[in-house]
Formats: C-alpha cells, structure tokens, sequence
C-alpha cells in the first residue's frame, strides 16, 4: 500500500521496516540543498543534523518522558500485537525503530505517537499543543543484510552523536545491556 502526506510511505505488508519520527519543531527549515539529494542521503544528513542541533525542544532527555515513549513502544509490541519490535533507540528529540509490522503502518504510526505524545505531554504538564512532528520517515527493509545494517545503525546511532562510547552504554536503547548483537 502507498500513501503520501509530505512523504511518501510505503506498506509493503510483509517487511521489515525503519521508522523515525521527531519532536514538533525539533528541526528548523532544511537548507535548499538538502532538496536535491537522493532520498537515503536526505535522511542521514536531516539524523545527523537532529542529532547536533541544540535549539528546539529536547524533551527526550527527561527520564519520565523517555520512559513513557519506551513503555508505548513495548505495549504496542506486547500487548496490542501491532508489530515485532526488533530495535529502537531515543534520541532528545527523534525516536527510530526497526519493527516488523503486524497492522497497517498508518495504525502503528498514529497508535504510537498519539499515545505517547498524551502520556508525554502529561508528563511535561503541557496541554493542546502537539508533541511530535505529524510526519514521519519510513523505509521498507528489503533483505537480512539491509535489516542487520539498519539495527546496527540505529543501536550505534548514540555513539554516532557522541553521547557514548558504546552502543549497549545508551540507556534508551534496545542495545542498553547487551554486550553483543543476537546471532
């Protein structure tokens, strides 16, 4: 299934799929010539951008906050089956996740956010006014190989930033913990 909003998703149905979304106005405007580069390099400079940036809001670092989207990301996986949760990590302003969906993308999207955003903005005593970003970026995982490369990415994206030196170091993490990657 296809459908667009600024971006375009795509719902293959039966994949693996990258999923990040960021805090409502963590990001100023791109600069034009983000404009022009191929998708995957869009995304890695607007990551790495959000990983540098300092204005914005960073409510992600709050423990009760974090520990809010962790707690939805689990119970859309555990309890509400909407997909396998394979690896997630927080950031102070962004979230990424490689899950393998057992629901619509658009349901999954709309659960999680919605949810935590409520829970989130509960939390921050802010009321009426929105908490993520209403777009959100998606790939679809094409083969094991590209799946191992985008777990890894996102499990090393604290150490990428500079906020650890080690990926099982970041507690927000699905790595937090772990010495080694499962085989």
């Amino acid at each position: 299934m296809y459908y667009e909003r600024r971006l375009p998703h795509w719902d293959p149905g039966d994949a693996a799929l990258f999923i990040t979304w960021r805090l409502h106005g963590s990001l100023p405007a791109p600069p034009k010539e983000w404009e022009v580069l191929p998708a995957g390099h869009h995304f890695v400079a607007v990551d790495r951008a959000l990983d540098r940036i300092s204005s914005g809001p960073h409510w992600l670092k709050e423990s009760a906050v974090a520990e809010a989207v962790v707690r939805t990301l689990h119970y859309g996986a555990e309890r509400l089956r909407l997909y396998d949760l394979h690896a997630w990590v927080l950031m102070s302003n962004h979230v990424h996740i490689l899950i393998q969906p057992n629901a619509p993308l658009a349901r999954i999207t709309k659960s999680i956010k919605n949810y935590s955003a409520r829970e989130a903005n509960a939390v921050l005593g802010r009321t009426g006014q929105p908490f993520w970003d209403a777009e959100s970026f998606d790939r679809w995982v094409r083969d094991r190989k590209e799946f191992d490369n985008i777990l890894e990415y996102i499990e090393a994206n604290p150490v990428t930033a500079g906020l650890v030196a080690l990926p099982e170091d970041w507690r927000w993490s699905s790595r937090a913990g772990r010495e080694a990657y499962p085989t």
